[in-house]
């Protein structure tokens, strides 16, 4: 069975032409929706894919309808094939899971997308690196200047508790208790 799924992303749009060109490609049940193609939890979207079986093609007009980026077109044809199902796009003929060809360009498709994550996660962490040999610190900004560090140490260490030093500088217990007097 062939379950077609439209989308509009605002309800000045109309879903006619999609709907029709659906009804003429042969689907039975058609899922409509109005909703942003940038968000990744359409309603209507799951429920398309929620019906369907192995088997079924889960069928749209063009791939913008169905998908804003590549990842997100990977993540849906992930779903997609997970359900046992196959995924055909009427406007682009080299997007169709249920023939040999259309099977080959998605993989290429996601080689691609793999290989542009790893790159990104490349130069992400050799960024993170020269940062830090400069001396930036990343992360959340310390609760305690270095004065304030100094001084709730001698305090602990003189036996005042964690729970007072820190209600006086306004942090948990716990940013005091991991304090360290190398600091």
């Amino acid at each position: 069975m062939q379950i077609g799924y439209a989308r509009v992303s605002t309800d000045h749009q109309t879903l006619t032409a999609q709907v029709e060109a659906l009804t003429a490609a042969g689907c039975a049940k058609i899922v409509q929706e109005t909703a942003s193609g940038a968000r990744s939890d359409r309603a209507g979207l799951k429920r398309a894919i929620g019906r369907l079986a192995a088997g079924d093609v889960l069928v749209v007009t063009r791939l913008d309808r169905l998908a804003r980026s590549t990842r997100d077109l990977l993540n849906v044809l992930e779903d997609v094939t997970r359900a046992g199902a196959g995924f055909r796009s009427l406007a682009d003929a080299w997007a169709d899971t249920t023939t040999a060809h259309g099977r080959l360009m998605v993989t290429i498709v996601g080689g691609m997308a793999e290989f542009e994550r790893e790159l990104i996660k490349a130069r992400t962490g050799e960024g993170l690196r020269r940062a830090r040999e400069r001396g930036v610190r990343s992360g959340p900004k310390p609760k305690l200047t270095h004065h304030q560090r100094r001084e709730a140490i001698e305090r602990r260490d003189a036996g005042e508790s964690c729970t007072e030093i820190g209600r006086s500088y306004n942090v948990s217990h716990s940013t005091i208790s991991r304090l360290s007097t190398t600091e």
